[in-house]
């Protein structure tokens, strides 16, 4: 499976490791043997299993996110407008699963990439659209969805 659905299986929200730690926000800079990440210069993520000793007691009660992704990225990545997960009257938009966490909506990429067979590699292209607006090339791989969508894949 392509590195994009697996994006975070090793990451916590900070937004929610913060909240139900009641520490400051930049807390996470100072925790050196703690790798975070940001997605979108908006979403900082810190690695599972990392947190300092005194806060892993917390780890349990976090939400898991692997084969998640925030909207906002995941839309950036599949060049497609955010609106797509956004709104129930959107065509595509029960075709994914939902989960919010601390007011952040995350889509299941993984679910949605294995229900329809797509594969994808580390370094692959990935453009989600309506049919007339893809372009498709002897590089590409095309996956056709419902309601006059389509993925293509460029490795």
């Amino acid at each position: 499976m392509s590195h994009l659905p697996n994006t975070l299986n090793s990451f916590w929200l900070w937004r929610e490791v913060s909240s139900k730690l009641g520490v400051s926000n930049p807390a996470y800079r100072y925790w050196k043997n703690t790798p975070h990440m940001k997605l979108n210069n908006k979403y900082v993520f810190v690695q599972k299993e990392k947190l300092p000793p005194k806060y892993s007691y917390i780890e349990p009660q976090l939400t898991d996110l692997s084969g998640y992704l925030p909207i906002k990225f995941a839309s950036d990545q599949l060049h497609v407008n955010e609106h797509i997960f956004s709104y129930e009257k959107m065509k595509l938009y029960r075709e994914f699963e939902y989960k919010f966490v601390e007011d952040v909506k995350f889509v299941n990429i993984r679910k949605f990439f294995k229900e329809n067979g797509i594969k994808v590699t580390k370094n692959s292209l990935i453009q989600l659209g309506k049919l007339k607006d893809l372009e498709l090339d002897a590089n590409a791989t095309f996956y056709n969805l419902k309601n006059d969508y389509a993925i293509v894949v460029y490795d």
